[in-house]
């Protein structure tokens, strides 16, 4: 399928959710699955028909707006950070969930820590080489199991899967996770990203069924 082509898919299948009536809940859901979701043992590959390839020696990931220190980190400056692994629920939009992902990579509190944000930052704009892009809050970015992710169970993340590095923010929808990530931009206020200006929710909280704006 075309990039236009998903995207109209994927808008329209939002507009249709919206016209059922699902909308966020009030209260969250205490369970492990969140409401409307169903498990699967695969990992079904969603993006935006771009899987770009970057040679690790030309990949850069820039890290900058409102930090006291902004960083352009080549893959071995990524690499000699301090590496970290995390098991967590993946969740993505589309209904689908896979329990226990083995992900590792470098802890996002290690790069605020590098780059040492302003107070006034509250927000994070990730962006892709694939040309996408999503926001979330600060304060979310904080929990210490969201990742820049270079490996899935073992190994190298690939390139379908959104490799050679994504973001993975395991409390939130899985969209907010930016594939190919090649951007981390620490702003004042908010702004939205690729989906959430096409009708997808700001929030993202799969406990509340918060797909859609």
């Amino acid at each position: 399928m075309s990039k236009d082509r998903y995207i109209a898919a994927k808008q329209k299948w939002a507009e249709k959710q919206k016209a059922r009536g699902v909308t966020a809940r009030a209260t969250a859901a205490a369970d492990r699955l969140p409401p409307g979701q169903k498990l699967t043992t695969g990992f079904p590959v969603l993006d935006l028909g771009v899987q770009p390839s970057i040679p690790l020696p030309e990949w850069r990931l820039k890290v900058d707006g409102l930090v006291a220190k902004p960083a352009t980190l080549s893959w071995d400056a990524l690499q000699a950070l301090p590496q970290v692994e995390d098991v967590s629920d993946f969740h993505c939009v589309t209904t689908w969930s896979k329990y226990d992902c083995r992900w590792g990579g470098v802890a996002f509190t290690t790069l605020y820590e590098l780059v040492q944000p302003d107070p006034a930052a509250q927000f994070v704009y990730f962006t892709g080489y694939d040309g996408y892009s999503t926001n979330v809050s600060l304060a979310q970015c904080l929990d210490d199991d969201v990742l820049v992710a270079t490996r899935f169970e073992g190994a190298p993340v690939t390139r379908e899967h959104g490799g050679p590095a994504r973001i993975i923010i395991p409390k939130l929808y899985a969209w907010k996770g930016a594939k190919f990530v090649s951007g981390i931009t620490f702003l004042a206020a908010d702004k939205l990203g690729f989906w959430e200006v096409r009708g997808y929710s700001n929030t993202a909280d799969p406990w509340t069924e918060d797909r859609y704006a």
